[in-house]
């Protein structure tokens, strides 16, 4: 007697579905690290990057530059030492850290085989605008110290870290001085007077920011100071002289805005630059540990070689 048998078809989900699965997921990790102590939010955070910031094969050597702590991230096998990475970490100028920023920092490390440092900066709202500003200035002094050049320093950021970041050059800028290599930006803030469309159109599908903490970041970094003085909402700086800049920005991100109008910015003003825009992604999604994210590292490790050519 034969057996006839059946093949079970297994339908996969779609990619919209997958996205929507790892939002939820992101939210519950968001919540558990959102707190409305200011502190435990921190301290949240810390614990988040150096559980998820440890690679065996990347070393991480501390230090201080003048008050504040610093660290640099290395790969452990060969590699470029000519050039490094500036990193500055973001938190919305309230929270985080290197620490919370190794996520990210040791991915860029190992995909570029380049240092990184990467460096705490005093926080908002015990130390509003311009103390952030102030203490990158003095890291990108340490790096010229170091016997770094300006044209050997790449500037990175995430979020309010690639506010920072612009805020950096533009300053180096206004003070005449030289301008780094590049610029790369992960979902940089640049507009704190949220004139962007997608503050609106991406409120509800943004799995990590809202428009009341975006608010309230604004409040304790700006401290009544004038919105868009290029320094605070760098998206209304003088763009003109910039270093090749990269951009990535999640379309299901609150910031989606912020990242496009910079770069229509930068070109209208002849800058090198350059926008990735990821479907289906959110706030910093690099974070993560989904292919997309690895996808996007490796994205920022060509434009720092193309740019170091």
């Amino acid at each position: 007697m034969a057996v006839t048998t059946k093949k079970l078809h297994v339908k996969k989900p779609s990619p919209e579905a997958v996205n929507q699965s790892a939002m939820s997921l992101i939210r519950k990790v968001h919540g558990m690290i959102d707190n409305p102590d200011i502190e435990k939010h921190r301290h949240s955070q810390d614990q988040v990057g150096a559980l998820f910031g440890n690679a065996k094969d990347i070393q991480i050597r501390e230090f201080q530059i003048k008050d504040r702590e610093a660290e640099r991230v290395s790969v452990t096998r060969a590699h470029m030492k000519k050039y490094v990475i500036l990193y500055c970490h973001g938190g919305g100028y309230s929270t985080g850290s290197r620490l919370y920023a190794r996520t990210l920092t040791t991915k860029l490390a190992e995909t570029t085989s380049m240092d990184v440092l990467a460096f705490d900066y005093r926080l908002a709202p015990e130390h509003p605008y311009p103390a952030a500003c102030e203490d990158a200035m003095k890291a990108w002094d340490y790096l010229m110290l170091l016997g770094y050049g300006a044209r050997d320093v790449i500037v990175a950021g995430d979020s309010a870290g690639g506010n920072l970041a612009l805020s950096l050059v533009l300053k180096l800028k206004e003070e005449q001085r030289l301008l780094p290599r590049g610029l790369v930006l992960l979902s940089p803030w640049t507009d704190l007077t949220a004139s962007g469309k997608t503050h609106t159109t991406r409120a509800l599908v943004d799995p990590v920011l809202d428009a009341d903490y975006l608010r309230k970041m604004t409040e304790n970094y700006a401290a009544g100071r004038e919105l868009t003085d290029p320094l605070i909402s760098p998206l209304f700086g003088d763009f003109e002289g910039f270093p090749p800049t990269y951009i990535q920005v999640g379309d299901n991100e609150m910031l989606l805005s912020d990242s496009t109008m910079l770069h229509k910015k930068l070109v209208a003003a002849n800058v090198s630059a350059k926008i990735d825009v990821f479907k289906g992604m959110w706030h910093v999604f690099q974070m993560s540990p989904f292919k997309t994210a690895g996808e996007a590292m490796e994205k920022n490790a060509e434009f720092i070689y193309d740019i170091c050519r």
